[in-house]
């Protein structure tokens, strides 16, 4: 036992404490505040704490744990609404109200629920590490699979069929060190990534339903990306499009330091969507981890160690699971608030000198791997952090931290989003480092010209803002027919194509079929086009013919209607070869 020498905000100073190790879990005061050890000095003990520090002085008891700061896994962490240290808030608020009174002790996990645990070995199989012993069907979308303790390798000497707790045995290991009895909870220190087998390359895309995201910025499954913009360029919304509509077999969102009302609407939002697969609430694949910024600065950094850990944990599963980081710049804030109250040496703009591997760290466990157990099987986890840059400067830290780290950078744009175009990701400055990996994929499952459709996309949108400016200078009639044709196919793209409506029903998620077919009108009309012009076709007819209105009507077509894309591919046809004829107006 320590005793407290000096208290900065979340920060303690305690002595006494010589025989602790770093990330020991410390309990302050009489109280019992949940702290973290992050600096040791002979006898004296640093300790960021997870609560709020008011009314304490020198002299306060500080007790070690003598254990890291740990999540638990086990059945009930699906559909869970948790704090940063994973404290259950549904718990919480029906024990204390709606403001958490500080010291709060409450199971993580449910400790009286019983389980219906189905085995899938049987007396005197052989075991190893990572096996599935048997299965939980935790809700009507997940079955939780109960894995083999890591470092547990032998014969199964009984397990059990039924209902359980999830701290009742419901199996026993014959190893070499003696029996080891096994229940479904499990601890894991969250700073400590899981094991697995092998880390294999990402090259298999992450279907968004989002169209500038599936078509120009692809996500890989088991990769990273980053959402950096300015405020009220729609990060939030994007995260929350991801969330819904990702194809991911678990979402984990993570609101670090967010606004109150914003995490308000995550929490009233998630359980009233339906998940487009099973129709079921999307609650029902899905964890949240709630810190919002009134809570004490120190308890950021653990919810996104929490959230990745919990992450790892479905991975080590076989699922593919997607984790949403909401806004990693306010981890960093409080990174930066720790390392000024330690007095450390500050760098970039006062952030620590770690900044870039605390970042690092974090988005290294995410990945697609082959896990654990003996038979041959993959997993993934797929991160997709925020950033929040004051004034939308990509320049600071943060940012450059993190597009170090990050493969596919989702730039979103104050001007786009004045403009109301959301998303609000900028063609011209986003980039997907994945997309080429993934050109056979693409091939096979959206349609054989699918990458050179994106091409085309890509180079048009780059045209478009090399005219702009000749535009802006002398008018579009300065312009050939040629580069007012490119001018108008980078407005269908742009207004048409990439911009999606998160609130319209049909809009909101657009399948790789439809984007495939949308894109082959949109070419298609600028081919026939050229075409028309070669032919000395009246450049005011081609951009009044009817087919433009239906090709951006098209993205309003359902998904069960998609025969209709033939019908306005060959009107495109049939107006645009007449015009080439020069039989006349449309």
């Amino acid at each position: 036992m320590g005793k407290t020498v000096k208290i900065s905000g979340p920060l303690i100073i305690a002595e006494g404490m010589a025989d602790c190790k770093m990330y020991d879990v410390v309990r302050v005061s009489d109280k019992g505040l949940i702290g973290e050890i992050i600096e040791l000095r002979g006898d004296k003990a640093s300790a960021q704490v997870y609560e709020e520090t008011a009314g304490l002085g020198p002299g306060e008891d500080v007790i070690s744990t003598g254990e890291p700061l740990s999540v638990e896994l086990a059945p009930g962490l699906i559909s869970g609404i948790f704090d940063g240290i994973q404290r259950p808030l549904t718990t919480l608020y029906e024990n204390y109200g709606a403001r958490i009174s500080r010291g709060v002790k409450v199971n993580n996990l449910d400790r009286e629920k019983k389980w219906s645990f189905v085995p899938k070995v049987k007396k005197g199989d052989t075991v190893v590490e990572g096996d599935v012993l048997g299965t939980v069907k935790e809700t009507e979308l997940i079955e939780h699979r109960i894995l083999v303790p890591n470092g547990v390798n032998g014969k199964v000497a009984s397990i059990q069929k039924g209902d359980f707790t999830i701290t009742d045995e419901i199996a026993v290991i014959e190893t070499d060190g003696g029996k080891k009895s096994v229940a479904m909870l499990r601890k894991w220190p969250v700073r400590k990534g899981r094991p697995y087998r092998e880390k294999l390359s990402p090259n298999t895309p992450m279907v968004t339903g989002q169209r500038v995201v599936d078509t120009l910025f692809p996500i890989a499954r088991g990769g990273v990306a980053s959402v950096p913009g300015p405020f009220g360029s729609g990060k939030t919304v994007v995260q929350h499009q991801l969330a819904k509509w990702a194809d991911a077999d678990i979402i984990v969102y993570i609101g670090c330091g967010e606004r109150g009302n914003e995490m308000t609407d995550v929490l009233n939002e998630f359980p009233e969507l339906k998940d487009p697969k099973s129709g079921e609430p999307i609650m029902k694949r899905t964890v949240l981890i709630a810190n919002t910024s009134d809570m004490p600065v120190a308890a950021r950094e653990a919810s996104i160690y929490t959230g990745i850990t919990i992450a790892e944990y479905f991975r080590d599963q076989g699922y593919n699971v997607a984790i949403m980081a909401d806004s990693t710049s306010r981890w960093a804030e409080a990174l930066r608030e720790m390392s000024g109250r330690l007095e450390e040496m500050p760098g970039d703009e006062g952030y620590p000198a770690y900044l870039s591997s605390r970042l690092a760290e974090f988005y290294e466990r995410a990945g697609i791997v082959k896990i654990l157990g003996s038979e041959e099987r993959t997993g993934s986890v797929t991160a997709i952090g925020a950033v929040s840059p004051p004034g939308g400067d990509l320049s600071e830290p943060v940012s450059q931290a993190t597009l170090r780290i990050v493969k596919v950078f989702w730039g979103l744009s104050a001007s786009l989003a004045y403009k109301r175009h959301f998303p609000a990701i900028d063609w011209l400055i986003s980039y997907s480092l994945y997309a080429d990996k993934m050109k056979e994929w693409f091939d096979e499952n959206a349609g054989a010209d699918f990458i050179e459709y994106r091409q085309f996309v890509m180079t048009v949108l780059q045209e478009e803002a090399a005219l702009d400016e000749i535009v802006r200078l002398v008018g579009v009639d300065a312009l050939s027919s040629k580069d007012r044709l490119t001018m108008e196919t980078a407005k269908i793209i742009r207004e048409d194509y990439l911009h999606q409506n998160a609130f319209d029903d049909v809009d909101t998620y657009t399948s790789l079929k439809k984007q495939y077919l949308m894109l082959k009108l949109i070419c298609e009309f600028d081919a026939r086009a050229r075409e028309a012009i070669e032919n000395y076709a009246d450049m005011n007819a081609i951009l009044s013919c009817s087919c433009k209105e239906k090709i951006g009507r098209a993205k309003y077509i359902t998904e069960d209607k998609l025969d209709e894309f033939d019908g306005i591919l060959k009107l495109i046809n049939t107006e645009l070869k007449t015009l080439a004829r020069g039989d006349g107006d449309v």
